[in-house]
């Protein structure tokens, strides 16, 4: 059974920067893509940043491109998430998810993901 496990939320004045993690376990994840996604109250599930299983393939939405970098560490099953320059509008519950599907070059929905973690609060003050 997969497992996902999200870590580094917290509380940080705008301007700031954290850097979430998402450690997989019950399967090898190299060949899967990852993606991060973040929920504010109120509002759907959306899509921050994804990562191919190939090397250098990243997704951004607009919002935090230039501002958030997405990696991966197969070796350890961890996907990371660096935000910086941190804005009150980034406040949200931060989740990670595996794609549905090996090899696929389809990782920018929320459908294209299936195993999801528990998430992670990102609080940001202004």
């Amino acid at each position: 059974q997969v497992q996902l496990v999200e870590s580094g939320g917290g509380l940080v004045q705008a301007g700031g920067s954290l850097r979430l993690s998402c450690t997989a376990s019950g399967r090898p994840f190299s060949s899967y893509a990852m993606g991060w996604f973040r929920q504010a109250p109120g509002k759907e599930r959306a899509i921050v940043a994804a990562i191919s299983w190939s090397p250098g393939s990243t997704y951004y939405a607009d919002s935090v491109k230039g501002r958030f970098g997405i990696s991966r560490d197969n070796a350890k099953n961890t996907v990371y998430l660096q935000m910086n320059s941190l804005k009150p509008e980034d406040t949200a519950v931060y989740y990670c998810a595996v794609s549905r599907l090996q090899y696929t070059s389809s990782y920018s929905s929320p459908a294209d993901f299936g195993s999801w973690g528990q998430g992670t609060q990102v609080t940001v003050s202004s």
